[in-house]
């Protein structure tokens, strides 16, 4: 976008040294590392392509600000005292949100073309360096599809709406929607992750049944229809609440919105169900086994956002380093700089390369795909959700000051950082999850031991680490030591796939500091790394939001 230039001589002194505002840029184009991984797990390029110039544009940037600094308001009561429990959003969400699900953010992995839910999961990464917010409902609405195929029923009339590549944030019934999103209400105040807590109760009502209860937590509360739970007569059953009735307001009833720390675009809230008209999904006691196959697809999700935002804060701190001098040298120019920022690197493509590997394994039909997917998903999720605050906070301080003002994306990044680690799953329960997989199904174990096993032969430090973990751990560890499991596995794991797929110096990198011990406890903390190569890796894009 052009524009005129902003003043640089002022009264009292010149502006100097402070890097140029960017305009459009290209998240795609500028991106090497995704477009090399991408193609290795035949995400489609020219769909990326489009989405990601659309998103560096400098319009929908400034749209991203918008929405997270002008936050969703709950209008509760109408000037007559009637209810109306509705959430009203800047319009930058609603052009944010049809920008996503208008180039297939939810659909592609249900359209039957080759790589969708990679190309899906490179779109997570996309928005998440613009406005990480509109990614929930967005991702709620991709995970919903397959916990639909519960009901058959269900499935006919709500999918080809979820699937329609049309922004509707109206208020009327699913009818009169060209498209719809979905979204999810599971967890109550005495219950947490623990969901057999569940208190809400399901009365039958003929064919639909009637719900009343509290939630505690419900994510993007104007979606059109919510995946819930409740306690059914025969059970604890999984249900489709609708929004929206024909002619009338559903039962929904809005107590309050969530005052997050981060994630401020998107709405979250408390919530009760007032005989709030239900259908079930799947049979009468069945609803966790059903509402597992949504949890499942959002945790890939919330395995690739943290790339993301780690991306954003970085490419950010790389171009203030590479337009902003001191004592008399360019920051990037300064070795202690590139030290901590080629660090940082190895832990953004590692998660980026590990998340589109586990995207892979979605679009690939088989038992041994759907077994590496339900363990590998885990371990990403872990691993790349615990080093994303860490690295966002060294993209903040290579700023200085400036990467505590809100005139730059950091500060947000940075209240986005845990997010991901503590939705769908926070840390312990995921590592549990991990132990359970492994012990239940022991097709998982036997795939992920395969997957290691193909890196072999290529850098000692692998192999002496793989050697390692597995005499550490000859067979799974006691509950207390699950996280330490969980890490090892992960960065295994990730060490695997770049020593596949990405360049030497990254691989070799990788290996060294995160498997060999070359590494102190703190970013740059190292020495031996390719820096030249591993930056490289960083060279084109746009922080978002930047």
């Amino acid at each position: 976008m052009s524009h005129t230039p902003p003043r640089t001589r002022l009264p009292t002194h010149s502006v100097t040294n402070q890097p140029e505002a960017r305009d459009d840029v290209d998240l795609w184009a500028g991106d090497v590392a995704l477009r090399e991984h991408a193609a290795a797990v035949s995400a489609d390029a020219e769909r990326l392509s489009g989405y990601g110039a659309t998103l560096g544009a400098s319009e929908m940037r400034e749209a991203g600000r918008l929405a997270q600094r002008q936050r969703p308001e709950a209008v509760l009561f109408d000037a007559g005292g009637r209810r109306l429990d509705e959430v009203r959003f800047h319009p930058a969400y609603h052009q944010l949100m049809q920008a996503g699900i208008g180039a297939g953010y939810a659909a592609l992995p249900w359209e039957g073309r080759k790589g969708g839910h990679a190309t899906h999961a490179a779109m997570v990464y996309l928005t998440t360096q613009v406005e990480p917010g509109v990614c929930c409902p967005m991702t709620m609405t991709y995970a919903a599809v397959p916990a639909l195929k519960a009901s058959p029923a269900l499935f006919e009339t709500w999918v080809p709406k979820l699937t329609a590549r049309v922004y509707d944030g109206g208020v009327k019934p699913l009818a009169r929607k060209p498209g719809a999103t979905m979204g999810m209400a599971m967890t109550e105040k005495q219950g947490g992750s623990d969901l057999r807590g569940t208190t809400t109760r399901a009365a039958r009502d003929g064919d639909a049944y009637r719900l009343s209860g509290h939630k505690w937590f419900c994510s993007a509360p104007m979606s059109d229809g919510f995946l819930t739970l409740a306690q059914a007569p025969g059970g604890l059953t999984c249900f489709l609440v609708p929004r929206w009735l024909e002619g009338e307001r559903n039962g929904i009833q809005i107590q309050r919105l969530k005052d997050k720390l981060g994630n401020h675009a998107n709405a979250s809230a408390e919530i009760e169900y007032v005989e709030a008209l239900a259908f079930p999904v799947g049979e009468e006691g069945r609803g966790i086994r059903t509402i597992l196959d949504m949890v499942h697809h959002t945790r890939l999700d919330t395995a690739m956002a943290p790339a993301g935002l780690m991306r954003a804060a970085l490419d950010h701190a790389l171009h203030w380093a590479r337009h902003r001098s001191a004592f008399e040298a360019q920051l990037i120019d300064q070795p202690l700089m590139r030290a901590v920022l080629a660090d940082l690197a190895l832990d953004w493509e590692g998660t980026l390369a590990l998340g589109l590997r586990v995207a892979q394994a979605f679009d690939t039909a088989g038992d041994d795909a759907r077994a590496f997917a339900r363990l590998a998903v885990a371990l990403a999720k872990f691993l790349g959700n615990k080093l994303a605050p860490g690295l966002v906070y060294e993209a903040m301080e290579a700023l200085g000051g400036m990467g505590y003002v809100e005139d730059t994306p950091l500060p947000m990044l940075y209240r986005e950082a845990p997010l991901n680690s503590i939705w769908e799953g926070s840390g312990n329960v995921i590592c549990l999850d991990i132990l359970r997989t492994l012990r239940t199904e022991p097709l998982a174990g036997e795939v992920l031991s395969a997957e290691l096993g193909r890196a072999t032969g290529q850098l000692r430090g692998y192999d002496q680490a793989l050697q390692a973990h597995m005499a550490r751990f000859p067979t799974l560890p006691e509950e207390g030591l699950a996280r330490w499991y969980a890490e090892s596995l992960a960065r295994l794991l990730t060490a695997s796939v770049l020593i596949r797929q990405a360049p030497a110096a990254l691989a070799d990198g990788y290996v060294k500091t995160r498997l060999m011990g070359e590494r102190g406890s703190v970013a740059g903390a190292v020495a031996g790394l390719d820096e030249v190569g591993i930056l490289a890796r960083l060279d084109g894009g746009d922080p978002g939001g930047g």
